[in-house]
């Protein structure tokens, strides 16, 4: 499947993505998982409100490849003021930030292949919240990887280079 033909099939609430042709479709997650997402989402729109960008959460299109047909949906987006991705009804290329919330059993996919996808593809920062355990895993990319990788356990300020002035620990982001 093309990724125009994606656009056309008929809008869904679960989680759906086209990785490389090929649509997948999981059932929606658990309510721990999604209470996370919101208690996330209302922290970084606070940060939005003070420092301007966008935040947006699942079920987000992101286009990372329209000629292979890769479109992610991860759990929360961060578009920066200066871009680089354009938000129209979904999100063409990559956005300065994802956030994937960590489930015992993924929904979609292996997360070691959207990290690699999301670096290869140009997202500065990937936060990877393992809120079963109290920790969030900063990923920090460059020149198509992973360049650095920082664990934040639950009381300590999260340090950001996306979101430079964010300072909620990670009990305050994922509501422990």
């Amino acid at each position: 499947m093309t990724v125009p033909e994606y656009q056309q099939t008929p809008e869904v609430v679960y989680p759906q993505e086209l990785v490389f042709g090929h649509v997948v479709a999981r059932d929606a997650p658990a309510v721990s998982h999604q209470r996370v997402v919101l208690t996330m989402a209302v922290a970084l729109l606070g940060y939005c409100r003070e420092h301007g960008g966008e935040v947006l959460i699942a079920p987000t299109d992101v286009v990372l490849d329209e000629e292979l047909a890769l479109v992610l949906q991860p759990d929360l987006l961060y578009v920066g003021p200066a871009g680089p991705a354009r938000i129209t009804d979904r999100v063409q290329g990559p956005p300065n930030l994802v956030i994937e919330i960590m489930s015992p059993a993924p929904r979609i996919g292996r997360v070691d292949e959207k990290v690699r996808w999301y670096a290869q593809y140009g997202v500065e920062e990937i936060w990877l919240c393992h809120h079963l355990v109290g920790t969030l895993d900063v990923l920090r990319c460059g020149k198509g990887t992973v360049l650095q990788t920082t664990r934040f356990g639950l009381t300590a300020p999260i340090q950001s280079r996306v979101l430079p002035n964010f300072r909620a620990t990670t009990a305050e982001v994922c509501g422990i």
